[in-house]
C-alpha cells in the first residue's frame, strides 16, 4: 500500500510511537519472562541479587546442564529463521496437512518443535566443537517442573482445572447463545428489563453469589434425599458446585456479547432460511452459527479465563483434593517453605500461562475476527 503524503507521519511521531510499543511490551512480558528463567536455574541462581547470575546461572552451568556459546547461536539463528520465514513454512505445510486453521496450526508448531529438537542433536553431532565457542554460558534444568508435576501432584489440580474450565465454557455458550439469539431477534420490552437485571447480576460482588449458594451445596444431601433417596449427592467440595457458581457469575456478560454479534448478523438470513423450509432452530444452526464461530471462540476464550483463572470461588467451594490450580499455587507461595520450594512454586505459575499462550496462538485469528465484528459499518 502506497502512503500518501497527507497520510505519512513524521519521523518524530514514528519514533516515538515505536519505543512506547517496545518499553510497553518489556514492561508488560518482563514477569512472565523472569519467572519463566528463574524456573529453570537451581535456588542459588534463582534467588541471587545478582540479575547476571539470574539469567545465565553460572552454579546450574557447573551442577546440572548448560547450553554453550555455539549451541546457542544455533537456536538464535533457527528462531530467526522459523519466525522471519513462519508464513512461507506454514503455507507449504498446509499443501499436505488440510484440516481447519486451528488444528493446522497447532500440528505446524508441534512438527516444528521436533523439528527443532532433531536438529539440536544433529547440529550437536555432526558439527566438530570448536573450543572457543563451547563454553558453557546458560545454565538450565526442568527438575523443578519434575517435581511439582510428578511428585507435588500437580497433574491432578491440573486435571480439576480442565474440568471446571471446560464446564463452565460448555454451558455458558450453549445457554449465553440461545439466550442471546432469542434477545437479538425480538422487540419486546421484556428482553431490555431481562438484559438489564443480568447486568445487575454481573455487577454484584463474587462473594454474594457464593454466600447465596453456599447453605444449598452443604446440605444438598438433605434436601434432595426424599427425591433422589440415597443417590442424593453433596455438592459441597466438587467441581460441579463451581461451575455453577461461575456459569451464574459468567452468564449475564455471555449473554450480553453474545447478543451484540447476533445483531451484527442481518435478520434477512433468517428470513431466507425460513423461506427455503428451514426450522427457527435449523436456520439458527445450519445458517447463523458457521457465520457467528469467531464471535462463539472469542465469548469461549473470555468464559475460559473465568473459569481458569479464579481464585476466590475455588479456593471457597472445593476441598484439598478437587482443587484447582489457581488456588494450589497460592498455597505453595503461602508455605513457609525452602528455597527450593519457592522455586517449585514458581514452575507452577510458569505451567498455568502456557495453556492461556497456546489458546491465544491457535485462536488468534478467530479472535481478531470476534473482537473487531461490527467495528466498520456502512
Amino acid at each position: 500500500m502506497i502512503e500518501t503524503k497527507s497520510m505519512k507521519q513524521p519521523f518524530s511521531l514514528k519514533l516515538s510511537s515505536s519505543l512506547f510499543v517496545v518499553i510497553w511490551c518489556l514492561i508488560a512480558s518482563f514477569p512472565i519472562i523472569w519467572i519463566a528463567v528463574m524456573s529453570i536455574k537451581l535456588p542459588i541462581d534463582a534467588f541471587s541479587s545478582n540479575p547476571i547470575a539470574v539469567i545465565f546461572g553460572p552454579v546450574t552451568s557447573n551442577q546440572r546442564y548448560s547450553l554453550s556459546f555455539q549451541e546457542l547461536f544455533f537456536c538464535t539463528l533457527f528462531a530467526v529463521l522459523f519466525f522471519k520465514f513462519r508464513e512461507q513454512l506454514y503455507t507449504f505445510y498446509s499443501q499436505f496437512i488440510k484440516f481447519s486453521y486451528s488444528v493446522n496450526i497447532t500440528f505446524f508448531y508441534i512438527f516444528s518443535i521436533i523439528i527443532f529438537y532433531f536438529a539440536f542433536k544433529a547440529f550437536n553431532y555432526f558439527i566438530p566443537v570448536i573450543d572457543v565457542l563451547n563454553i558453557k554460558i546458560l545454565g538450565y534444568t526442568f527438575e523443578h517442573y519434575q517435581t511439582v508435576w510428578i511428585e507435588r501432584g500437580f497433574s491432578n489440580y491440573f486435571k480439576n482445572s480442565v474440568i471446571v474450565t471446560f464446564g463452565v465454557v460448555i454451558v455458558s455458550l450453549t445457554f449465553g447463545t440461545l439466550a442471546g439469539f432469542a434477545l437479538a431477534r425480538t422487540s419486546s420490552s421484556i428482553a431490555f428489563w431481562i438484559l438489564v437485571i443480568a447486568l445487575v447480576f454481573r455487577a454484584l460482588p463474587h462473594s454474594i453469589l457464593v454466600a447465596g449458594y453456599l447453605p444449598f451445596f452443604m446440605n444438598s444431601s438433605e434436601i434432595l434425599r426424599p427425591i433422589l433417596g440415597d443417590l442424593a449427592p453433596t455438592f459441597f467440595g466438587k467441581p460441579y458446585a463451581v461451575i455453577a457458581v461461575l456459569v451464574a457469575i459468567n452468564q449475564p456478560f455471555t449473554i450480553w456479547l453474545m447478543r451484540s454479534f447476533f445483531q451484527n448478523i442481518p435478520s434477512e438470513l433468517d428470513e431466507a432460511a425460513r423461506i427455503d423450509g428451514c426450522s427457527h432452530f435449523q436456520a439458527f444452526i445450519k445458517i447463523i452459527m458457521p457465520i457467528m464461530w469467531p464471535g462463539v471462540i472469542t465469548t469461549g476464550l473470555f468464559s475460559f479465563m473465568l473459569g481458569y483463572n479464579d481464585y476466590l470461588v475455588t479456593s471457597l467451594l472445593l476441598d484439598g483434593q478437587n482443587q484447582t490450580m489457581v488456588p494450589a499455587i497460592s498455597g505453595l507461595f503461602n508455605r513457609d517453605t525452602s528455597t527450593t520450594d519457592q522455586v517449585v512454586a514458581v514452575a507452577a505459575a510458569v505451567s498455568i500461562t502456557a495453556p492461556l499462550f497456546l489458546l491465544v496462538l491457535f485462536f488468534q485469528k478467530q479472535i481478531v475476527s470476534g473482537l473487531t465484528a461490527g467495528a466498520v459499518k456502512g
